[in-house]
């Protein structure tokens, strides 16, 4: 079978093609062919050695997939050859089939195509975990959503909305925005043109902002913790900007704010029933169309170094998803 395979650290354009065995189950575990594979931002750090885990080479890149069950192992009781599926994995899934273990599945209803479904996981499941979980989001309350078009920004803006709070998206181009809005953002700021204290001064007044959601990092963190309302809490998703801000703890202090962090990949290993229970939430949402998961473009897994380089160069509204 055909799999993607990083051999040395290095740019997209070093990754190639190649046939490998396929995959056999074991005890607990299940072979899906992948329908569709979902790329993220670390993706492009995970092939660069960039990233915090670093797996043993040769590995394929891609944590998130959808497909249809092809065989299961021993002690597998819950899923069955032929369920439609979507799940999650460190790394390894932009080939055409994984073995994993089951209970690291979903199983998808018919109304919800493969494409959408495949890059769910990480977006969606961060953003629930963060805005539920780790925020406990109110309705009624402020959410500002830092690179508010990605794919993680786009699942806080939608989910935000379900929960109840007033969005307002944040992106550095016009495009960006107009496309928040049409995903449901209330207001909008542009930091590349925009002062962005001032904006959320603005748009917070005398109460302030209640939650910010900040995948993106670098120099739009201290501007953000700035606006947060008496007990405000800041999200500290990722650092999609390169770089990791250092903030004054008096800020802190002074607003009586939580700097609240969401590693949501270790959660779902400390915590997977309840990790299963909220991807199963989320899977329903979107077959019922509260979600959009929508698709910025699909690639050939041929094509891979393409579609990394649209993520890398933030190109890409929404999500990247690879058809084996």
């Amino acid at each position: 079978m055909k799999a993607v395979l990083c051999r040395h650290f290095g740019a997209p354009d070093e990754l190639e093609l190649a046939d490998i065995q396929e995959p056999q189950a074991g005890p607990g575990e299940a072979v899906v062919r992948v329908k569709a594979a979902a790329l993220n931002f670390f993706d492009t750090l995970i092939i660069a050695g960039k990233y915090q885990h670093k797996p043993p080479f040769p590995f394929s890149p891609a944590a998130e997939f959808a497909g249809a069950v092809e065989s299961v192992g021993a002690d597998v009781t819950d899923i069955s050859p032929g369920d439609r599926v979507m799940g999650h994995i460190d790394w390894g899934a932009a080939r055409e089939a994984v073995a994993v273990p089951a209970r690291q599945l979903v199983k998808l209803p018919d109304r919800l195509d493969f494409e959408r479904a495949a890059g769910l996981t990480v977006t969606y499941g961060t953003t629930l975990y963060a805005l539920r979980v780790r925020a406990e989001l109110k309705p009624g309350e402020t959410l500002v959503v830092l690179g508010a078009s990605g794919g993680t920004g786009l699942a806080a803006i939608e989910i935000g909305k379900i929960m109840g709070a007033r969005v307002i998206a944040c992106a550095s181009a016009a495009e960006k925005l107009a496309f928040a809005r049409a995903h449901g953002a209330d207001q909008t700021v542009n930091y590349a043109s925009e002062d962005l204290r001032n904006a959320l001064k603005k748009l917070g007044g005398e109460h302030g902002i209640d939650v910010v959601y900040d995948p993106v990092g670098g120099p739009y963190a201290e501007p953000a913790v700035r606006s947060l309302a008496w007990q405000g809490r800041y999200l500290v998703v990722g650092f999609a900007a390169g770089d990791i801000p250092k903030l004054p703890l008096n800020l802190v202090l002074l607003r009586n704010c939580d700097i609240r962090g969401v590693y949501w990949s270790a959660w779902t290993k400390r915590e997977p029933q309840a990790q299963h229970a909220l991807m199963t939430e989320i899977v329903q949402w979107c077959a019922q169309g509260r979600l959009s998961a929508h698709v910025h473009a699909v690639y050939p897994l041929a094509d891979v170094a393409a579609a990394l380089d649209a993520i890398a160069d933030r190109k890409v509204m929404g999500k990247i998803v690879l058809r084996p």
